[in-house]
């Protein structure tokens, strides 16, 4: 039986520095070690360890600064916090794979806090959804939405592997206003369970209120862990 073929030194020096950046080991921002050096400890050209480090610098996992080194990106996740965005294109612009699971689906009676949060009389009936959205199968956002039915009447028979939330109001119901309260909590039970995080990794939690004219359309909370996710806001003075 013929052996197996060894893996190229540069992949194996790739692999050597992948699994410290995902043990933490390096952490975002750590400086890796130079070049002449990774060439030195597997005994390798440096133009091999050059191209290792080359493909994980194309991959965004490492990043080089000019007279300063390489260094480990910040692989959160991010969103920017004063608009409202489709999460599915946000994850596939950084060009990784976008999927969702379904976790609740429902028309329900409004209680104290959904009627007043969504300006409905209380026991009216709302549409509730719970989605969990992942990145490359990383759970990445926990999305808990109300919407009012007098508005958007065919949420609940939307097919949401190919339709987020987001895409479903914004088509029937163009949005003119928002409102965000962003909070960091720690995470309940069962949230903790559908992120596949411990119950004490601190989470960001975005509330959001949207309008289209005078119509309060929905109310949702976006919870995130704080480990995989940040939020950006950019302001632009005159």
């Amino acid at each position: 039986m013929s052996k197996p073929l060894a893996a190229p030194r540069y992949q194996v020096i790739k692999q050597y520095l992948l699994d410290r950046i995902e043990s933490g080991e390096y952490a975002p921002h750590h400086q890796i070690p130079p070049e002449e050096q990774l060439a030195k400890q597997f005994d390798v050209s440096r133009m091999t360890a050059n191209k290792a480090i080359r493909d994980l610098v194309q991959e965004g996992r490492l990043t080089r600064q000019a007279g300063l080194g390489t260094f480990v990106t910040d692989q959160k996740a991010e969103s920017p916090l004063l608009e409202v965005t489709n999460i599915a294109e946000e994850v596939r612009q950084r060009q990784h794979v976008y999927s969702n699971q379904v976790l609740v689906c429902e028309a329900i009676s409004a209680d104290d806090e959904t009627a007043l949060r969504l300006s409905v009389r209380l026991g009216a009936e709302v549409f509730h959804t719970i989605l969990l959205h992942e990145e490359n199968g990383v759970p990445v956002q926990l999305e808990e939405r109300y919407v009012n039915p007098r508005w958007v009447p065919n949420y609940l028979s939307t097919d949401f592997s190919k339709h987020t939330p987001n895409e479903v109001l914004v088509s029937s119901c163009p949005i003119t206003d928002l409102e965000h309260i962003v909070e960091a909590v720690l995470p309940d039970r069962r949230a903790a369970e559908w992120l596949g995080i411990a119950p004490q990794e601190p989470c960001l939690q975005m509330t959001r209120r949207t309008w289209s004219g005078d119509h309060l359309i929905s109310y949702a909370r976006l919870l995130h862990p704080g480990s995989r996710y940040k939020l950006r806001s950019a302001v632009r003075r005159g």
